[in-house]
């Protein structure tokens, strides 16, 4: 057992390392391929009264967590995945094996077999009889009663984090459910499960800054995609797909927030022959179906607002809730009017943005008080380069976003299939490129192609991990395994070798 508490993890590593010598010294393989485990500590508590009174030998495998007593007697926690059980070690029962107690340490990995007891203390505890070490530890576990308080090294040793902190592990479990529940919920809607490209010649299907990189072997820049294949399942409806989904790994390269990551998984949609209305039906009973799935739940308290998914979930009108806010009519409004008022209201905006994204700015303020859940519609198509136009005001378009807890949370609308109205939108985000908005959309001339050919009317919608951190009413950093990090050290600058195509 670890009882040099007092010394520093340098010399904690080299008293274990010493340990190490020793228990190989006596043939014993310190890290060995397998266990034998035949029980998980679940399965031990579940079923501890069969057993006991079966006087069953149990198998149970994991990591100490905790060793108390000491001399011929010793307590201690083995912990696994499914929770906790206690294991008594006793000199009497294990004979010359007890001498390895003595050199295991809390971190360690070991297997223990023996019938089950019930302590004076009314705690359900093995009695063991064999005991294997399966990984020697060298490194001290960090208290585990308060854990690891500095939050970038919390993220930095982030598998020490979940190990000490069984919320966090519910929490990625619950995570896990979240996205099972969702993809169940397409599947059981008759879509198709399809993958589409990472990397692609031409970014498109969101207003961002994508991730350049480069393709040895074809000697070409490719950009890391901004959605979930949007470009690409839309194709698949050109192709005679009627519903598709995909569900993977997006890349902004942009600022890290409380609800922004420069990678993150996203689910996205793609129907035929229905509309936003239909979507939006559809989008409703899925968020309805995750909520009480996952959290047993409709009501939540996310990002400083009561949200109940169970209640009707009103529609309000982007461009009235605008002209309300501020007493105005934004369609009417020149740029140039825009970018007075925003610099009136003290409104951040760069000189190269165009009308749209002076208008959303505008929006964005209004947002954060609303609870929802609710959808945002008649966004104007200067804000929506990819959703079809209203029949009635071509002005406006047939799109959507869910709004929950003053953010949106879910983008959808009736797919543009004019190539023609979609190269002249293509062609005025290229515009904005050209000004020096980084995140307007590239002119992707093949997917015009592909339109060319004919799409049936469609309707998409997507939604991303950001949706399961306000239900758990984190920011979404929290909510991801392992964040990406600055590294401690400086980087060895990569050296791109060119290879001789075949």
């Amino acid at each position: 057992m670890d009882e040099h508490l007092g010394l520093s993890e340098k010399e904690i590593i080299e008293f274990r390392k010493k340990k190490l010598d020793k228990i190989k010294a006596k043939k014993i393989n310190p890290y060995p391929s397998k266990s034998e485990r035949d029980h998980t500590c679940a399965d031990v508590l579940d079923n501890q009264k069969t057993l006991i009174q079966k006087e069953t030998n149990v198998i149970v495998a994991g990591r100490l967590m905790a060793m108390r007593g000491h001399g011929k007697l010793v307590f201690a926690d083995l912990v696994d995945q499914t929770g906790k059980i206690q294991v008594a070690l006793k000199e009497d029962i294990l004979g010359k094996e007890f001498e390895i107690v003595e050199l295991v340490d809390a971190g360690d990995f070991i297997e223990v077999s023996g019938p089950l007891f019930i302590t004076k203390m009314g705690e359900t505890t093995v009695k063991v009889e064999k005991l294997k070490i399966l990984t020697k530890a060298l490194r001290p576990l960090p208290d585990i009663w308060h854990g690891i308080q500095d939050e970038e090294k919390r993220y930095r040793n982030r598998y020490l984090d979940i190990l000490l902190n069984p919320d966090l592990k519910d929490l990625f479990v619950k995570k896990a459910k979240f996205w099972q529940t969702i993809r169940d919920f397409m599947i059981e809607k008759g879509f198709l499960e399809v993958e589409t490209p990472v990397l692609e010649n031409t970014c498109g299907g969101a207003d961002a800054n994508p991730f350049v990189t480069h393709h040895d072997y074809l000697d070409i820049d490719v950009y890391l995609r901004i959605s979930m294949g949007e470009l690409w399942q839309k194709r698949l409806m050109v192709a005679g797909f009627d519903k598709t989904f995909e569900l993977g790994r997006q890349f902004r390269n942009e600022g890290v927030s409380r609800e922004h990551l420069q990678d993150y998984s996203q689910m996205e949609f793609y129907w035929a022959y229905a509309n936003y209305n239909d979507s939006m039906a559809l989008v409703e009973e899925m968020f309805k179906r995750v909520a009480k799935n996952v959290f047993g739940t409709y009501k939540f308290s996310m990002n400083g607002h009561d949200v109940d998914f169970d209640q009707k979930w009103e529609k309000i009108d982007y461009t009235t809730a605008i002209n309300e806010a501020y007493k105005i009519d934004v369609l009417k409004m020149s740029e140039a009017d825009l970018k007075k008022l925003l610099k009136g209201k003290k409104i951040d905006f760069r000189t190269s943005d165009r009308k749209g994204r002076l208008i959303d700015l505008l929006w964005k303020q209004i947002r954060r008080d609303i609870a929802g859940p609710a959808f945002l519609v008649n966004h104007p198509v200067e804000v929506s380069p990819l959703a079809k136009r209203k029949e009635d005001n071509h002005g406006l378009t047939e799109r959507y976003q869910v709004l929950i807890a003053g953010s949106e949370n879910g983008n959808g609308y009736s797919e543009l299939n004019d190539p023609i109205d979609q190269a002249e939108r293509f062609a005025e985000q290229n515009k904005m490129r050209e000004a020096g908005d980084i995140e307007a959309q590239m002119h992707d001339q093949e997917f015009v192609e592909a339109l060319e050919y004919g799409m049936p009317p469609t309707t998409g919608f997507g939604v991303s991990e950001r949706l399961f951190a306000f239900m758990v009413d984190k920011p979404v950093r929290e909510c991801v395994m392992f964040p990406l990090l600055k590294p401690e050290k400086p980087q060895n600058k990569v050296k791109r070798v060119r290879k001789n195509k075949l």
